[in-house]
């Protein structure tokens, strides 16, 4: 049986191969790192976690080969309004959850059926859906916790202003 690294530069091989690129030690781990992790990095956070496996390797490399990885389709790009991007190494179909308090996601399984995106067309008189990201905004367990003290301590400070 392989192991999972060696099932990981397979799949990575592969897609590059298919892609016209090379593979890279540089590259491997990154996508090792990416496919191993539901975090969501960015690239800097890549760059910090791969360093202690590739040391030589720069942040200029990392940011290229996610993109390679992106362009062979064995990641996501995530980006948003304010510039950041982060990377996904799931490549099946799922959705996303971003807390506005502390940037965090989380995968969130599903898709939308066929019927859902026959009505889109159909509303959008004839839009052709060829792919499609959802994402979900809100806040986690504890940025929700942390807003609700902090409502909190806000309202009773109006109640003493007001006596």
């Amino acid at each position: 049986m392989a192991q999972p690294n060696e099932a990981h530069d397979e799949i990575l091989r592969q897609a590059l191969e298919a892609n016209g690129q090379r593979f890279t030690e540089q590259r491997a781990a990154v996508y090792r790192y990416l496919a191993a992790t539901d975090s969501h990095p960015t690239a800097d956070e890549v760059f910090l976690e791969v360093r202690s496996d590739v040391p030589v390797i720069s942040l200029a490399t990392v940011y290229k080969s996610l993109e390679t990885l992106v362009g062979c389709g064995l990641a996501t790009k995530l980006t948003y309004g304010d510039g950041s991007a982060r990377y996904d190494g799931r490549t099946d179909p799922h959705h996303h959850a971003r807390c506005l308090g502390c940037s965090r996601i989380v995968d969130v399984s599903g898709h939308l059926a066929n019927e859902n995106l026959k009505d889109i067309q159909e509303e959008t008189r004839g839009f052709r859906v060829t792919g499609y990201r959802l994402e979900f905004t809100g806040y986690c367990q504890a940025c929700a916790r942390e807003l609700e003290g902090a409502r909190t301590s806000h309202e009773a400070d109006d109640h003493q202003a007001t006596l």
